[in-house]
């Protein structure tokens, strides 16, 4: 039953992109009828399958009998899948109902005709099929396939306008996150040439030499793919996708799948060498610090939330690294972190979306006071603000305390380094982000055109759902992290 579960959230969306291309103009009910499958047998499968690991096996490649030491295709169910599962599948709800209204020609940024919702709800229902797809991946070789689809997807929705802009944006997002594919690919072949296997837990056949190499080419394409340090500059320049898949790229999706495949190899049963567990947990420090340093110069508030996902995805790959020394406590917040972060800042993406939708502009020197016409829209962002942040009882706080105190228990002088260091992002972070949040929404109005209300129905069930989510995400979290590393 929960094998043929997983298999049905893969393949629903998948043949549901493929109807929506078909639909054309009459694409967006049905997708959005489709997810809500999806959802249901979600949920469904999250409470069959809760706290309890499971491993089926549904095909196999004949040219691969006798060389490999398990079949190749399946579905792997375990607390760190449902955790992915619990983000992608009701983010992507979500996106699909915001974006019944957000893809009109009524919106005032980019008005969009129905001749171009075949193309958007195909790629974005494949989207969600290939993240589902990477959430549930029993081994290498099944998670290459769908983490390269993830890529083509976001090149395909980066570029959905096809202006000159956009289409440089999908390009580059494409090019340097093939980068981390390729590494990817070069430690899949490296586990199979000298193990015979493609699972995660092979890696520790491995020499350990060899085990530490295999691991950061798998860093490397964790990086890449989740836009951290030096391979982050492609994240922001993807702002100029539509506002939902921003909002489910950067909340549920393509970085997301950086952060699961490093957290999906540690926990695998086999030790990560102090070397490269320090290499890990610096490098997610210094992109922390180095996207934090980019938000006082940004107007365009999407690119200012595309730094704030950087720093983030920071905090769980720290978490996994704190984890790897030891200090499994970290590595449960690192977690948590994938869920409490995506719920947060999918409310504060589609807020910004909705600003856009009925002003035209994303400027922040451009509006001031829309508190007054846009109650619910203020609400929503202040909301997912505070809990981005940290200040409890919103969702990344538990995270965020889970990761410090896993810190705390770490040996020597690093518990208090990275202490002082976090502590002091966050409090900066949160004090730019609040002081741009009181320029947006509070004081005199200003805007380009008259505002007349918070945007369509669509935008407000979305965002009182995530307001919702931000505060009882984390308990759901909290319950499947314990079973991890223990």
């Amino acid at each position: 039953m929960i094998a043929s579960l997983a298999t049905a959230i893969v393949a629903l969306p998948a043949a549901g992109a493929i109807l929506c291309a078909f639909l054309k103009e009459r694409a967006r009910w049905a997708a959005l009828a489709c997810v809500a499958l999806v959802f249901a047998a979600t949920v469904w499968l999250v409470f069959l399958s809760f706290g309890i690991s499971q491993k089926s096996f549904v095909g196999d490649l004949p040219w691969l009998r006798g060389m490999v030491s398990a079949p190749v295709f399946g579905v792997a169910i375990d607390p760190l899948a449902l955790v992915m599962l619990l983000l992608v599948v009701p983010v992507g709800l979500l996106t699909v109902l915001y974006s019944t209204n957000y893809l009109t020609e009524g919106n005032r940024e980019h008005p969009v005709g129905s001749r171009q919702y075949g193309r958007y709800y195909f790629w974005l229902l494949l989207f969600i099929a290939s993240m589902v797809g990477v959430a549930v991946s029993p081994n290498f070789i099944e998670l290459l396939f769908f983490w390269e689809l993830t890529t083509v997807c976001s090149w395909a929705l980066i570029s959905f306008y096809q202006d000159e802009r956009s289409l440089r944006a999908g390009f580059k997002a494409m090019v340097m996150t093939q980068i981390g594919g390729a590494f990817l690919l070069l430690a899949t072949l490296i586990l199979f040439a000298v193990t015979g296997s493609v699972e995660f837990s092979a890696l520790a056949m491995l020499p350990d030499g060899l085990r530490n190499w295999a691991f950061v080419f798998i860093l490397i394409a964790g990086w890449a793919k989740a836009a951290q340090f030096p391979m982050h500059t492609w994240l922001p320049d993807a702002m100029e996708a539509p506002t939902p898949v921003s909002a489910y790229l950067h909340a549920a999706a393509m970085v997301k799948a950086g952060v699961y495949l490093v957290a999906r190899t540690v926990s695998s049963g086999w030790a990560v060498s102090p070397q490269v567990a320090a290499l890990m947990g610096i490098m997610a420090l210094v992109t922390m610090f180095v996207a934090l340093s980019f938000y006082f110069v940004q107007d365009d508030l999407k690119r200012l939330l595309a730094y704030s996902t950087i720093a983030n995805l920071g905090y769980v790959l720290l978490g996994v690294a704190i984890g790897a020394s030891g200090a499994v406590l970290g590595y449960r917040g690192g977690v948590l972190h994938i869920l409490c972060h995506g719920v947060s800042k999918a409310t504060l993406f589609f807020c910004v979306g909705g600003i856009a939708y009925v002003t035209g502009t994303r400027s922040i020197s451009a509006l001031r006071g829309l508190a007054r016409s846009m109650p619910l829209t203020a609400t929503a962002f202040f909301v997912g603000l505070l809990s981005v942040a940290g200040v409890p009882p919103f969702g990344c706080f538990w995270s965020k305390f889970m990761i410090l105190a896993g810190a705390m228990r770490l040996g020597g002088a690093w518990g208090p380094v990275i202490l002082t260091l976090v502590l002091s992002e966050t409090l900066i972070s949160f004090g730019w982000m609040l002081y741009v949040a009181q320029k947006v929404f509070l004081g005199p109005f200003m805007a380009p055109v008259p505002v007349a209300g918070d945007p369509p129905w669509a935008f407000r069930v979305t965002l009182v759902a995530l307001m919702i989510g931000c505060l009882t995400a984390p308990f759901v979290g909290l319950y499947l992290v314990q079973y991890m590393g223990a």
